[in-house]
């Protein structure tokens, strides 16, 4: 499949020059020996004029390896349940990005739960505004993109210890990045009390305590899927810590904060 951008101009700049500009503008200059490599981070997906800024902090602190596996909430519906895109390449504003068909390979070996599927894809901006943040860093970037949706917490074990075990045999350097914002559209106070309650889960690498706070608390956190398969895949590959990057939300942009929606960056090493 040729994947052409869904929300370029919308989202993110679709001019080449001025994205990357912007990009640039957004992720902290940092040397090389400043970057730590990392297992996985979470990372938001809004407009970049929202959170854009928490985006680039976050990837800008990691190492970006050639090969990235990316996931992301399905906001539209439409697909299978886990789908993954398992050949093609993306034709993004910065330059083709090609489908990891070895890694993509592995992951269905792995795991019955993942379906070779292109619908999902197609209209899907969770995934696709993550992208021009590791092309910055990373030139020679493939992904391997899966969108999830809902499943039980043990659907989502399973899917986190066959990820696990599909990087362990891919055996080269592999960034699983989980697209996420947080509470959508309470006012500053109640999203930043609850988001902090699902903050602490990911902080202490419980993920089932951050299925069930998210569950039980009714946090519209869009990504807690992938979050949640991000955080089980980093422990069964040795994760021992995670760092909040940073926590905003949409009112910092656009000084309206009775409705806003939470953004937060956090790295698995």
């Amino acid at each position: 499949m040729h994947r052409a951008p869904a929300v370029a101009d919308q989202f993110y700049p679709g001019d080449p020059a001025i994205l990357r500009t912007t990009v640039a503008e957004l992720t902290p200059a940092k040397a090389a020996s400043e970057k730590r490599p990392a297992l996985a981070v979470i990372s938001p997906h809004a407009g970049y004029v929202y959170s854009g800024a928490v985006a680039g902090e976050t990837m800008g602190a990691v190492v970006v390896p050639k090969d990235v596996l990316i996931m992301g909430p399905n906001h539209h519906g439409h697909g299978a349940a886990v789908a993954l895109m398992d050949d093609g390449y993306w034709d993004m504003p910065m330059g083709i990005v090609p489908i990891n068909r070895r890694l993509a390979a592995l992951l269905l070996k792995h795991s019955t739960l993942i379906t070779a599927d292109t619908l999902a894809h197609r209209y899907e901006h969770s995934l696709e505004v993550q992208i021009p943040f590791l092309q910055y860093q990373q030139s020679e970037l493939t992904i391997t993109p899966l969108v999830v949706s809902h499943l039980s917490f043990d659907g989502l074990r399973e899917l986190g210890l066959a990820m696990a075990a599909a990087i362990r045999e891919y055996d080269r350097p592999v960034l699983i990045v989980a697209s996420s914002d947080m509470t959508h559209y309470e006012s500053r106070a109640a999203a930043s009390r609850k988001d902090h309650l699902a903050l602490d889960r990911i902080l202490a690498m419980d993920p089932q305590g951050l299925y069930n706070t998210v569950m039980g608390q009714q946090i519209s956190m869009c990504g807690v899927m992938p979050a949640t398969v991000a955080l089980v895949a980093a422990l069964a590959l040795g994760a021992a810590e995670t760092e909040l990057v940073r926590y905003t939300d949409s009112g910092e942009a656009s000084g309206d904060t009775q409705q806003v929606v939470g953004y937060a960056g956090l790295i698995i090493t």
